[in-house]
Order: structure tokens, then C-alpha cells, then sequence
């Protein structure tokens, strides 16, 4: 008799509330115990809703209608304890500030555990276990309004593992965490798999960081699965089908019509080096000989420090000009959120001035500067309060002293957003609320752009339209400059990178110069050619180095 899946769905079918499309549309997946399964999809897809269903949240938790059946461990899911069911079934949230609860670190690691009944004592073994390994032991006493976004994803991810759950749920765990941190995380959670048995279902947008270690690929598209194999399987279909969620080195050898298609830079180096019978001409990175222009920020011999001492910028000096799209990237809590706020106005500094568009920020009124400066925070959900998505985007007319005169149809056109302008934006996806929020900055037509972590939440595609749009405003002459830890989509579309670390700037100058060379922060291209070729960080960049047969080629177009 063969051995009952772990979860087995049958036909089901979701409605959040008040909503006349299904989030879930006739689904049927079996997990295997002990199984590593990555859910990829465009924003919207369901990927999200398939996992709170198979956490038991819908719809007890969110209410609307459902239809078909989740059996866990041969058992119907709705007929589970919450208790029992919360103790073996680990989800981490997209989105941290829906998860934590209480006011400390250690509080918060330990709510979890206090729940389950545990003993002092294996609560206080746990606790160390995992606060040391996610290096959150110095953080401990600190409040969880007071960390960085990235800590509180930390957090929220060791109060999860504490319970040492059979099976997790992660939805974009990552998103918050710098490349060395996700990378460490992925490491634990290969290791939770591969050797403790953990069965992983994985929801993530950045795909290089982790589609190596996935037994299976199911791609979801408007609320449905299309397609549900091993890795190589769905990588195939996706090539063929022109899906685009694949990492660069995979997307790389699909258009090429490679025989075979790595997954991994070791794998992808080894292929690369069968298509030339010698290396390629390592070539240069132009020196780097500053910017000039009309400048639009300036921080001269800048320092901060927070409440109780602790020093978060440390002798900065930086000018960004006019029509820049600027990067700042680095480790959590190196200072990039607090440099960002600098620029907007709502810190002022301890020492040393800031400049923007011509005004010092320690005299200059909030009100004033936001008619030329615009802000998205981290968290897009702190931005967002009104009823509907129209009238977000009308209080920043009307809060500004603006007219309309089409703006608001102009913005919601081209953020995509004008199917939802009735809608309310806290019903929405994360990924459609930071496009509502940045569509309320942009209606407003600001001179400087300052983004958090903008990319958070969005798929492949919508990226790569918030890509464009903003290298198409700087080339209008808007000023961008974003927080960022996706580095694949910085080296896509940042015509300059930061990198900061304790507070100081580290490096600054063009991408190509910045990240090539960089050992945590390089993208997958560039260490696919590393010793090969110099400067090249894009599919579109690899594909124009490559010549097969003499003639170079591109999107599996020759010539």
C-alpha cells in the first residue's frame, strides 16, 4: 500500500471575500513528505493563497467562500486543531509586520514557544539556538519598532524555526535580506531538508537564490496551476512556452538553444566554456570619471546616531545629479533606509549638512520639501489609508495643492493600475500595493524619487516594467535613488551603485565597475563570466558577448 502524501489537495476553489474572480481556481497538488517544492508565478497568481490553504488561514482566517478539499497527513485540514496544526506547520509571511506580535526580539522568538506549552528550560535552548544562528543575540533587548526591515524578517523567521514545525511555509522569506543573509538562510533551509527531512514549500521572487535546491517547480498564473514537475521538466516547458521564471544563468542557455540548461554558476560555467575553443577577451570597464551635472543631493562629512547612541551614519560624502538612478546597497542595518530618510527630510543630521535641490533639510519644513521630494517607505502599507485607489492617488493632489489635469488617469495607465482604481488598496497583493504607493508619489510629478526595497513583492515581469519606467523618468530628468537588495534588478537598470557597510559608504561608482568583481553582491552573469569576460551582468549584456559559430546571437536570434 503506497504511503499517504503529505498534503494532498482536491479541486479547490477560492473567493476572498467580496471578490468575483477565484484567487484559487480547481486546484489538485500532492507534497510528498520531506519534498523541497518552489512555487513560481506573476504577481496575483495565487502563489500566496495556496500557501495560506494549505496553512489552514483560509478561510478561517480570511474569510470568503471555498470548495474542493486539503487533506494533511490523510486527515481533512479544517478538521485539525489549531494548536496541533500551528506546532507542525511553520509559515513565515511575506510581509514581517503581519507576524510579529510582541515589543522585544527575545519576546518575540519565544511567543511561539509559550503558545506550545513548552518548559522553561527547552523554551530557553531553543531560543539561543536559533537567535545565534540568525546573529540576532545582540538584538535581543531591542524593540521590534526600533530594527530595520531586514532584522524584523530575521526575527520573524527564527520565531518560526523555534517551533521546529515538520513542514515550512515560506512566502518570500528573503525579500528583506541582504544577499549574504538569504544566502545563509537558504543554507539552513537546504540543510532542514536534505538532512533533518523538513518538507519545504517555497514561494520566492528571486529565483537564482534558491532554484537550485527545489525537487519540484509548479508555475501558477491567475489563480490556477499550469505546470507541476521536476525542475528540468518545468524549466524545459517555460523555454518553450517563453515563461520568464527562470534565474539568469537558466534564462541565459534557454535562449541560446543550449542542449542543456544549468542550474546552478558551477554547472553554467561548465557549459559556457564548451562553446569557445578559447577564452574570451576579458576586455575593460571604463575608469570611472565622476558625475557632473546639476546636483540634487549633497551630504557634506555626515554623521548620525539614534536615540541611545548607536552610530547609523558614519563621515558620509556623496553628490547625485540631476537624472541619476542611483543604487544603495549593502548588509541590513549598514545605514541605507537612514541615509535614504536623510535625503528625504525626515531625519535631520548630527553633524555635517545636507542639501536637497538647493535646500538645507535642518530649515526646510517637510511640507515644503515634499512638493519636490518623493518617499516610499519599506513597508508600502504605512503609506497606504484611504478607501480606494483613486482616492490615494487625489488626498497627494489635494494634500500638495495640485490639480489633476489627468494625472491620475496618466499614472494608473502606466503602473498598470487602472482595473483597481475602486478598489481598496489593502484588499490587494503585496506587490500591487507598492505599485498603488509608488503610483500616489509619482502623480505628484517629484523631482527626486526615493525608493525602499521597491521591488519587494513583484514578480519578474513587473520589475522589469518598474525597471524601465524609472530609467525612462531619468531620462526626463527625475532623480532616482533606491534601497535595494535585489541585486539582479539593480544591475539591470541602476546606472550607479552605493555600497555601504556600517554606516559608511564602501565603494560608489558605475555598475559594472561596482559589482563585477563584488564577492557578495555580483549577479549570476557576472560570475558565470568571471575570468571569461569583464563587466557583463545581464542576460542581454551575456548574449551580446557570445558568438556561437562566428555570428552573435541574441534571444535565439542570429546576426
Amino acid at each position: 500500500m503506497a504511503a499517504l502524501p503529505l498534503f494532498e489537495i482536491k479541486n479547490l476553489t477560492y473567493y476572498y471575500p467580496d471578490t468575483p474572480t477565484p484567487a484559487l481556481k480547481n486546484i489538485n497538488l500532492r507534497i510528498e513528505e520531506g519534498e523541497f517544492v518552489l512555487i513560481v508565478g506573476g504577481s496575483g497568481s495565487g502563489k500566496s493563497s495556496l500557501a495560506r490553504a494549505l496553512a489552514g488561514l483560509i478561510p478561517d482566517f480570511y474569510g470568503g467562500k471555498i470548495g474542493g478539499k486539503i487533506y494533511f497527513k490523510g486527515q481533512d485540514l479544517w478538521n485539525f486543531g489549531r494548536r496541533c496544526l500551528r506546532s507542525q506547520v511553520g509559515f513565515v509571511f511575506q510581509d514581517p509586520e503581519k507576524q510579529l506580535v510582541m515589543t522585544t526580539v527575545e519576546a518575540e522568538v519565544a511567543f511561539g514557544l509559550e503558545n506550545l506549552g513548552l518548559p522553561p528550560k527547552e523554551m530557553l535552548r531553543r531560543v539561543a539556538e536559533v537567535m545565534s544562528y540568525f546573529n540576532l543575540s545582540p538584538l535581543k533587548k531591542e524593540l521590534i519598532g526600533n530594527i530595520s526591515g531586514g532584522q524584523k524578517q530575521k526575527v520573524a523567521l527564527a520565531s518560526v524555526l523555534a517551533m521546529q514545525p515538520e513542514v515550512l511555509l515560506l512566502d518570500e522569506p528573503t525579500s528583506q535580506l541582504d544577499p549574504v543573509a538569504a544566502a545563509e538562510f537558504f543554507s539552513l533551509i537546504e540543510q532542514l531538508n536534505k538532512e533533518m527531512g523538513y518538507t519545504v514549500v517555497l514561494i520566492e521572487q528571486r529565483l537564482e537564490r534558491c532554484f537550485h535546491l527545489a525537487d519540484r517547480l509548479v508555475v501558477m498564473e491567475r489563480g490556477e496551476i499550469l505546470q507541476d514537475g521536476s525542475v528540468e521538466e518545468v524549466v524545459w516547458w517555460q523555454v518553450r512556452n517563453g515563461y520568464p521564471f527562470l534565474p539568469p544563468v537558466a534564462q541565459f542557455f534557454g535562449l541560446l538553444h543550449h542542449p542543456t540548461i544549468p542550474l546552478t554558476v558551477k554547472e553554467g560555467r561548465r557549459e559556457l566554456k564548451k562553446i569557445w575553443a578559447c577564452p574570451l577577451n576579458l576586455g575593460k570597464v571604463s575608469p570611472w570619471k565622476g558625475y557632473h551635472g546639476r546636483a540634487v543631493v549633497e551630504m557634506k562629512d555626515v554623521w548620525f546616531s539614534y536615540p541611545g547612541g548607536c552610530e547609523a551614519l558614519k563621515e558620509i560624502n556623496l553628490r547625485i545629479n540631476a537624472g541619476e538612478f542611483v543604487a544603495i546597497m549593502g548588509e541590513n542595518a549598514a545605514g541605507k533606509s537612514t541615509l535614504l530618510k536623510h535625503m528625504a527630510g525626515l531625519l535631520k543630521p548630527g553633524r555635517g549638512r545636507v542639501i536637497v535641490l538647493g535646500k538645507d533639510t535642518r530649515t526646510t519644513p517637510l511640507v515644503q520639501m515634499a512638493h519636490e521630494v518623493g518617499y516610499l517607505p519599506q513597508n508600502p502599507s504605512e503609506y497606504l489609508f484611504r478607501d480606494t485607489v483613486e482616492e490615494e492617488l487625489q488626498f497627494t493632489l489635494q494634500n500638495l495643492g495640485l490639480k489633476d489635469e489627468g494625472k491620475i488617469d496618466a499614472i494608473l495607465n502606466q503602473l498598470q493600475l487602472t482595473g483597481y482604481r475602486k478598489l481598496n488598496p489593502r484588499d490587494l497583493s503585496s506587490g500591487e500595493r507598492e505599485r498603488v504607493a509608488l503610483a500616489a508619489i509619482l502623480v505628484a510629478q517629484p523631482k527626486l524619487l526615493l525608493l525602499d526595497e521597491p521591488t519587494r513583492g513583484l514578480d519578474y515581469c513587473l520589475k522589469g516594467e518598474l525597471g524601465r519606467l524609472l530609467a525612462g523618468l531619468t531620462k526626463e530628468g527625475l532623480t532616482v535613488v533606491t534601497v535595494t537588495h535585489d541585486v539582479e534588478w539593480a544591475a539591470e537598470y541602476a546606472d550607479r551603485i552605493i555600497l555601504m557597510f556600517d554606516g559608511r559608504i564602501i565603494s560608489d561608482g558605475p555598475k559594472n565597475e561596482v559589482l563585477s568583481d563584488s564577492l557578495s553582491y555580483s549577479p549570476q552573469m557576472a560570475r558565470l563570466f568571471r575570468g571569461l569576460a569583464r563587466g557583463i551582468l545581464t542576460v542581454r549584456e551575456g548574449l551580446e558577448k557570445v558568438r556561437v559559430n562566428g555570428e552573435r546571437v541574441y534571444a535565439g536570434q542570429s546576426g
